[in-house]
Formats: structure tokens, C-alpha cells, sequence
């Protein structure tokens, strides 16, 4: 059995509500709540693979609209006792999926400020969201391996708040597409 994740119901809302050899789990928006989620549901069943789907704010402005694989995740919104920003005081800078893909710099603020997109930029994030380091950083701890999917629904700049609540539904038919694609469900 699978479990398909996403922060929001709203990011699932082109899928239907069973889908056959997954579970589904909708944890709220956040680290935090991510990450209690997903650790509620991996102490309760044995999964063989994790599936986040959702939504994800695009840093780079070459990069093209569409679905993309995550490789990797940092986070933006910390910093050391030094003050190095990207560095926790106790957590890796980085967490790894273990796939071939792009870095997605995660934050527990909605990011629609062109600084923040810069400072971003600057650690090596291409694609900015609000769970995905703690979703990979927990299923690393319960050693279950983890795919993140997400699909670009704005630009992460002024304005992108409104343009993700217009968006996210053409989001979630392109993560429903890329699932029965991959996994013909």
C-alpha cells in the first residue's frame, strides 16, 4: 500500500476519493502540521512508498510551468546560532529523496515577496512550498521512501496568492494525470 499526500484538500480535489492501493492523507498546511501528520500515519500503518502531491511556487523564471520531481529540500525560514540563513540548529540543511529532480526550498509563510524569492535563490531553491522538508525529513526517519510532485502555480512574487487560489485546481488535474500515468490508477 501507498499513501498519497497533499497539505490540502484542495490539491487533491481532481482525484477521486479512492484510489485503488493507496491511501490518502491530508496533513494541513505547514512544517508542523506536515510533519505530525505524516508522522501520525506512518506509526499507525507500514506504507512502501509515499506520494506527495501539490502545489509549489516557482523561483526561476526560465523554468516553465508544469509538474515537477523533487530531489531534494531545504529550508529558507531558518538560521543557525550564527546567523547563517538555511542552517537549523539541529536539523540536516538538506534532506534528500533519494530522485533525480529539482531542490524546493520550503518555509512556513506563503512567499509572494521578490526578496524572499532572491534569498531563495541564493540557497539553490528553484521551487518554494510550505511542507516538503518536513514530509522527506519524516518518512527518512521512518526509512520509507518518498516521491514529491509538485506542480508550478505561481511565480512566488506580488500577487500570488490570488493567482494559486485561481490556479490550484489546474494543478491538481496535472498531479492526477502524472499518477495514473506512473502508477495506471
Amino acid at each position: 500500500m501507498r499513501l498519497l499526500v497533499a497539505a490540502l484538500a484542495s490539491e487533491l480535489q481532481a482525484f477521486p476519493e479512492e484510489l485503488p492501493g493507496f491511501d490518502r492523507l491530508v496533513t494541513g498546511p505547514g512544517k508542523l502540521k506536515a510533519a505530525y501528520g505524516l508522522t501520525r500515519a506512518l506509526d499507525a500503518t507500514a506504507y512502501e512508498e509515499i506520494i506527495v502531491v501539490g502545489t509549489a511556487g516557482g523561483v526561476d523564471p526560465a523554468l516553465p510551468g508544469g509538474v515537477y520531481e523533487i530531489t531534494a529540500a531545504i529550508q529558507h525560514d531558518v538560521q543557525d546560532l550564527d546567523g547563517v540563513i538555511g542552517q537549523h540548529v539541529s536539523l540536516p540543511p538538506r534532506v534528500a529523496t533519494g530522485r533525480d529532480g529539482l531542490v524546493i526550498a520550503t518555509g512556513d509563510s506563503f512567499v509572494d515577496d521578490v526578496a524572499v524569492v532572491e534569498r531563495i535563490r541564493g540557497l539553490g531553491g528553484v521551487l518554494v512550498d510550505m511542507e516538503t522538508y518536513a514530509y522527506v525529513w519524516v518518512a527518512d526517519q521512518f526509512d520509507v521512501p518518498i516521491r514529491v510532485l509538485r506542480a508550478i502555480s505561481d511565480t512566488a512574487q506580488d500577487g500570488a496568492t490570488t493567482v494559486w487560489d485561481e490556479t490550484v485546481a489546474a494543478c491538481s488535474v496535472q498531479l492526477r494525470e502524472q499518477i495514473r500515468d506512473e502508477y495506471g490508477v
